[in-house]
């Protein structure tokens, strides 16, 4: 039986990022199940004949290649470790390729880093790059690039979660469906039978990302990193910026066309708000903040809920080095972040005139090129400053 707002929403959905993780990619012994990948590409496939555009989001690489190497283990050694997913890669991309051949369709691969999302023109040759790929009717299928990545393989983006969530803010997609091993987000233990899947969540609050901790661990061979709470901080990130997102069981046969249909597959997460400007989907949640700004409860009043720019007199203490033009985050004095913003300040400036009115530049810095730290037009409510719970 179909629901009429999930029908509505996904009918509306013309763009669709899918991430589907490891453990819904590998057999148990950690091998790369091709049937599985077979499974995943013919319903892409469908999902593009229906006349949407489709980005695959795919985990596996690591796991794929411990099983093509015949290894027993994960290794712990960053060279072997990016070895291993240089190997694991490939064999993934072929197998995908193969089934989206058939359909008439080019796997087109994008290795991502954060440094590549963080820095704004390479962010804007990706999506560059995306756009003219959909003209030719290619699927990006995209992945972090582990074989370059120095961060140990851990969580840069918490096994692609994020960046699924980042890729969908990147070209404004309705749709981020996240494939994984459970129904949906659960309201316990998913092993529990007293358990049920939450058909839909308004709002990612405290209460919802509290279920994040009634995931069972999977046993067995440990390939994948992510887990339910990277699952609810993508979700997040995307919805914040006006988009819904689907978390439902990717061995699930069918599944796309299902939710697609409207069909109650899952967990439906509404998007909070309207749809955020592209510019400051990469200001509120793509880039880093290079530091941390801490507010006195006027400023946070005038940038939340009065709509102003951040004045200098309204911060009380800073952290970091950043740069003019680097991202910043700001928080409340209890260390709650409210808001992300580009600064007309360094570190250094700021930490001469913080707390001071803005006629006081001239005379302490020689110079007053801003009388606003952070200009309205270059910042980004975020968290429970935008939704407003």
């Amino acid at each position: 039986m179909t629901d009429l707002l999930r029908k509505s929403i996904l009918d509306a959905a013309d763009t669709v990022v899918v991430k589907i993780g490891t453990r819904s990619l590998t057999a148990p012994n950690g091998a790369l199940d091709e049937a599985q990948v077979v499974s995943v590409a013919d319903q892409v496939a469908a999902v593009v004949e229906s006349g949407r555009r489709v980005v695959l989001v795919s985990s596996g690489a690591v796991g794929a290649g411990i099983a093509r190497l015949g290894l027993t283990s994960r290794p712990t050694d960053l060279a072997q470790l990016q070895a291993v997913a240089a190997v694991g890669q490939s064999h993934m991309m072929e197998a995908y390729n193969r089934t989206l051949e058939v359909h008439g369709l080019h796997a087109a691969q994008v290795l991502l880093t954060a440094a590549d999302l963080n820095h704004r023109r390479r962010y804007l040759n990706i999506r560059n790059t995306l756009a003219s790929l959909f003209e030719w009717g290619a699927v990006p299928i995209i992945n972090e690039n582990d074989t370059v990545r120095t961060y140990e393989l851990r969580q840069t983006f918490g096994d692609n979660d994020r960046l699924a969530a980042l890729v969908t803010n990147l070209i404004r997609a309705p749709l981020l469906v996240l494939l994984t091993d459970v129904e949906g987000l659960y309201d316990g233990d998913p092993a529990s039978e007293s358990s049920r899947v939450i058909p839909t969540v308004e709002r990612i609050d405290d209460a919802t990302m509290s279920f994040a901790g009634g995931t069972a661990a999977n046993a067995g061979l440990r390939l994948s990193t992510g887990g339910m709470g990277s699952k609810l901080e993508a979700a997040r990130i995307a919805t914040e910026a006006g988009e819904h997102v689907v978390l439902a069981n990717g061995r699930r046969p069918g599944v796309l066309m299902d939710l697609l249909a409207g069909e109650p597959v899952g967990t439906l997460f509404l998007a909070e708000g309207e749809s955020v400007s592209s510019r400051k989907r990469w200001i509120g949640w793509t880039v880093q903040p290079a530091g941390t700004l801490t507010l006195d409860a006027g400023a946070v009043r005038a940038v939340v809920s009065g709509g102003s720019s951040l004045l200098a007199v309204g911060v009380k203490r800073l952290t970091g080095d950043f740069k003019l033009g680097d991202i910043v985050a700001l928080s409340d004095e209890s260390g709650v972040e409210v808001a992300r913003g580009l600064t007309n300040y360094s570190a250094d400036d700021l930490r001469m005139i913080a707390g001071q009115p803005s006629e006081s530049f001239a005379g302490i810095l020689g110079r007053c090129p801003y009388s606003e730290v952070i200009h309205r037009n270059n910042l980004v409510l975020i968290g429970k400053a935008r939704t407003g719970c």
